[in-house]
């Protein structure tokens, strides 16, 4: 590892080897090559005059990128797209007059960007059903396991019962998650302000061209339309979403990152209130009492309280986007990779701490005897605990986890 340069914690400690990549340089001007091939093979499916060889070349270059060719270029012109443009060429030079042709900076910034945060969330939703699946067990296992209430100790709980509220938290949070991920749209080519110029010029004002080139190119990284229902009193409304944004400015619009890290900060909120009741608890000795797992606890709040923050950078940057044009993409660089980085961290924290999860069983009897008199009907109160608990595992968490959690599944016996 380098020493002399500062490297965030979060990449270094915390979050996934898959995730950084993710946001890596090289995976960026990766996808910036191969949004420019999809770009030059829908044109020639389209009738410009671009050879099979030029797509083979390009092709044939896509994750071998000549940094040094780029940053040369980049110091004399300012202009990084240009700069990866040029050095594309100067690999795959029978295709250099036609890399990117027809379109602008936008189209791979901000389709690179979408992408990025698609497959972000896909990541970020792997981990949060495995937490799903634990805490699913955790809960299962102790719905029986009486607890005295918090604040309130003259009544009483289950660890299971309390284990679920947890769990609830994180099912939302994946419901909210999936919600985001099935609108997300590409950019397209749609030009420095959104109107398609480039490409309705190299299509001779052929418009229905210029929406198929939009639908294959989002064909080809996987965006597919999609729809919505809406119940307003009696009636039923569908909203269809295309692949594409039907309009936009420079950039996509910024709402989506806000909506992004709004949902991701809810996954940091569900963790903090996790290990903040943790604490007490092992405070209280009813979990397990070592030092290392109290570290995980903070370590998660400390995550979550950064994470808190980000929304609102994302907020700011929808809210003054002017017109058409929009001025945050070096801003824009820094919080939704440190966003994702830190849920990342987050969840990873999370089964750690799950995974070293463990009931003491004797100190709660202990406690709960001591509370309550002898005459207290227990058995009614573990029975209604067990039963909600039971309720919510089989009624919301069996058919949401289905084939992605059919483990859990098979160990609940409910």
């Amino acid at each position: 590892m380098e020493t002399k340069f500062y490297h965030s914690p979060i990449d270094e400690q915390y979050t996934s080897l898959v995730m950084n990549q993710l946001f890596s340089e090289d995976m960026k001007y990766t996808t910036w090559r191969r949004l420019w091939l999809a770009l030059a093979a829908a044109e020639k499916e389209l009738g410009i005059d671009i050879s099979d060889e030029q797509l083979e070349e390009m092709d044939e270059y896509l994750s071998n990128i000549n940094y040094d060719v780029a940053n040369m270029k980049y110091v004399e012109t300012g202009d990084i797209v240009a700069a990866h443009i040029y050095a594309f060429g100067q690999q795959a030079k029978s295709a250099a007059g036609i890399i990117g042709l027809g379109a602008v900076a936008s189209f791979v910034i901000g389709n690179t960007e979408i992408m990025n945060m698609r497959d972000g969330l896909q990541l970020i939703r792997s981990k949060l059903l495995d937490v799903i699946k634990r805490l699913a067990d955790f809960s299962d296992g102790n719905k029986t396991v009486l607890a005295l209430g918090y604040y309130k100790m003259t009544s009483a709980t289950t660890i299971g019962k309390r284990s679920a509220l947890w769990l609830q938290n994180f099912v939302d949070n994946l419901s909210e998650l999936d919600f985001v991920i099935s609108g997300m749209r590409m950019l397209g080519c749609a030009g420095e302000i959104g109107s398609s110029e480039n490409i309705m010029k190299l299509f001779n004002g052929d418009e229905e061209k210029c929406k198929a080139l939009d639908r294959m190119i989002a064909e080809e990284f996987e965006f597919e339309p999609s729809s919505e229902a809406y119940i307003v009193g009696p009636n039923t409304y569908t909203v269809n979403h295309p692949e594409v944004y039907a309009v936009s400015g420079r950039s996509y619009p910024r709402n989506l990152d806000y909506q992004v890290l709004n949902v991701l900060a809810a996954i940091g909120a569900s963790a903090y209130k996790m290990a903040q009741d943790i604490c007490l608890l092992q405070r209280d000795g009813e979990l397990n009492d070592s030092q290392d797992f109290m570290m995980l606890c903070n370590q998660v709040c400390s995550m979550a309280r950064f994470l808190s923050g980000l929304p609102t950078m994302a907020w700011q940057a929808a809210a003054t986007q002017r017109l058409e044009w929009t001025q945050d993409e070096t801003k824009h660089e820094i919080y939704v990779p440190d966003a994702f980085r830190a849920s990342d961290a987050i969840l990873i924290l999370c089964l750690k701490m799950l995974e070293n999860m463990s009931v003491n069983r004797g100190k709660i009897s202990a406690k709960v005897a001591m509370r309550f008199q002898p005459e207290m009907q227990k058995s009614d109160l573990v029975g209604r605990c067990v039963s909600q608990v039971s309720d919510y595992l089989k009624n919301t968490v069996r058919p949401l986890v289905t084939a992605e959690c059919a483990e859990i599944c098979t160990k609940m016996k409910i």
